[in-house]
């Protein structure tokens, strides 16, 4: 008898554990294709994306100076991308419902590549920027589709490892993008950081189609909508674009506009903000009424995933902001070239590259909380250590100090992922991933307007106290004034403030009085981030232990 219990037939095992016997259970589902192959296949084109983004900064003057515009009007062309990317990012989960994940992530692909290829071929800024725009939608649905479609394919216990693949792509190609982009415009022509991207994109195409698939819960999904089971929202929709795309625009041109001196930024201020209470309150409505929301709100009930939402925020605006601050430095008060500054970044892209697949087992095996303590803990050491820049400070410093602060950074990502999933059902993954890119990207544009306005608002303020001393009452300034005339063809008797060489000497003492200013800035904003990612460590305290092994499931 007991021997009969024990060779039950598999099959009526399976059924007697099948979700219509136990239905808050939900079947795990696993890939055909080895999961590896997986991983590598939608991490390419996510990879791509993240790194034409971060290309495209560095050649802003020579397509200003290819198309016949502006610098200020070749701005538009970073503006559009990302105003598209951000309304898409949050919606590309929703999308998934009507035409499945595999066929939103190709339809992203083709579009992205299709549209590189015009923006390669754009005869005119007007027609790059519409180029633009349809790059930054393409682009938009890669980085959460990919991180949904790890999440599936690795069961809970090995995501920590998938995930350090997905690092690789968005925390990466960052730091590579720069040096990449300096060499590419430099030695040949802009519009071939735009043609790269098309045989990436066909490459990516080919192996999506035939190694990636959609779970069963998706395939269930796309069956219920074209069943007339879920309508498209175009209100929700609406007010979504309204909202984030208003939001990035402030953060892109506001700086450059003066802020709320300018009536277009206002506008879009308030515009923002009404959108935004006008969209919380429709969703709210769409789920009390059984309805499927763009955005599922849900998911911030849940104290890690709100708490993880909050840190990826963080950790985009500490990422981009010292992106963006490190290669500004050097170039303006150093006088490095674009190809050096991003070298100066790079080392600390190969260090993220060696330090991700490392973190990534150690999640599986420590506690993601104290991983993300130790990430923070070295990224506020490594930006109290950046405090000490000067303006004679030697490249070699400036690549530790990037690498130092990289080493923090590999330890954020990943365990931050890890959180946002944990109590979360497999058929919320894909909100959990657009949501937590949604931060990370927002992140990242609140950090690199917050270096843009206070580099400008701490320069004239030190310049303000500074230029204080550079009077003729001041005896220092008299004899240093008097000591440079002579350096520049002058006499150093008589009055220093007349005579050859006078308006030159006078000149450099200014040109010196504004880099330090602008040094003072940078040590600022340094000081300002630093105590910024040491106020995060509390929250640490407020994330539920996460239980071993979770399923994705866990906690309902």
């Amino acid at each position: 008898m007991a021997a009969t219990v024990i060779e039950l037939p598999e099959a009526q095992l399976s059924e007697a554990h099948s979700p219509e016997h136990h239905p808050t259970v939900e079947r795990p589902w696993r890939p055909r294709i080895n999961p590896w192959i997986v991983a590598m296949t939608v991490t390419l084109a996510t990879f791509m994306e993240v790194l034409d983004s971060s290309i495209a900064n560095v050649a802003l003057p020579h397509i200003a100076g290819g198309l016949g515009a502006t610098q200020d009007e070749a701005t538009w062309v970073l503006t559009a991308y990302l105003v598209a990317n951000a309304i898409i990012l949050p919606a590309g989960a929703y999308m998934t419902t009507f035409i499945g994940r595999k066929k939103f992530y190709m339809i992203c692909v083709a579009l992205f590549g299709i549209s590189s290829a015009l923006c390669g071929f754009a005869p005119s800024l007007p027609i790059l920027i519409f180029c633009r725009v349809l790059q930054g939608v393409g682009g938009g649905g890669l980085a959460p589709s990919e991180q949904a479609i790890l999440a599936d394919t690795f069961p809970p216990e090995k995501r920590g490892q998938a995930f350090a693949m997905y690092g690789l792509a968005v925390v990466c190609a960052p730091a590579i993008g720069p040096t990449l982009g300096g060499y590419i415009t430099d030695n040949f022509d802009w519009r071939w950081i735009f043609f790269l991207n098309v045989p990436i994109c066909l490459i990516s195409l080919f192996l999506t189609s035939r190694i990636v698939e959609d779970p069963p819960y998706v395939k269930k999904q796309v069956e219920l909508s074209q069943k007339g089971g879920i309508k498209l929202d175009f209100l929700g929709f609406g007010l979504l674009g309204l909202t984030f795309g208003s939001l990035e625009f402030i953060l892109d041109k506001g700086q450059e506009d003066d802020w709320f001196s300018s009536n277009l930024i206002t506008f879009f201020a308030v515009a923002m903000v009404i959108a935004f209470v006008a969209m919380i309150w429709w969703e709210l409505k769409q789920l009390r009424e059984g309805h499927r929301p763009i955005l599922n709100l849900t998911l911030f009930k849940r104290r890690n995933f709100s708490i993880s939402f909050l840190l990826m925020f963080v950790l985009g605006f500490s990422l981009y902001g010292t992106t963006i601050l490190i290669p500004q430095f050097v170039q303006t008060l150093l006088g490095y070239t674009a190809e050096l500054a991003g070298l100066v970044l790079s080392p600390a892209g190969l260090m993220m590259m060696c330090m991700m697949p490392i973190v990534g087992v150690l999640v599986g095996k420590v506690d993601p909380r104290k991983l993300i303590g130790y990430g923070f803990i070295m990224l506020t050491l490594s930006l109290i250590t950046m405090h000490t820049l000067n303006l004679g400070v030697s490249y070699g410093y400036l690549v530790f100090v990037r690498c130092f602060q990289a080493s923090g950074l590999a330890f954020l990502f990943i365990p931050i992922n890890t959180i946002s999933y944990i109590g979360v059902k497999q058929s919320e993954n894909n909100d959990v991933s657009g949501l937590t890119n949604l931060a990370r990207n927002i992140g990242g544009s609140v950090g690199t307007a917050f270096v843009a306005t206070m580099l400008t608002r701490r320069t004239a303020a030190h310049e303000t106290n500074m230029v204080r001393n550079l009077t003729t009452g001041s005896a220092s300034f008299m004899n240093r004034v008097a000591k440079l005339k002579g350096m520049f063809g002058g006499h150093s008797s008589g009055n220093p403030m007349t005579g050859t060489g006078s308006h030159t000497a006078q000149a450099y003492l200014y040109n010196e009085l504004h880099r330090q200013a602008g040094m003072l800035a940078y040590l600022d904003i340094i000081q300002y981030m630093a105590v910024f990612c040491a106020c995060m460590l509390p929250l640490l305290f407020f994330i539920p232990r996460p239980p071993k092994h979770a399923s994705p499931s866990a906690g309902h």
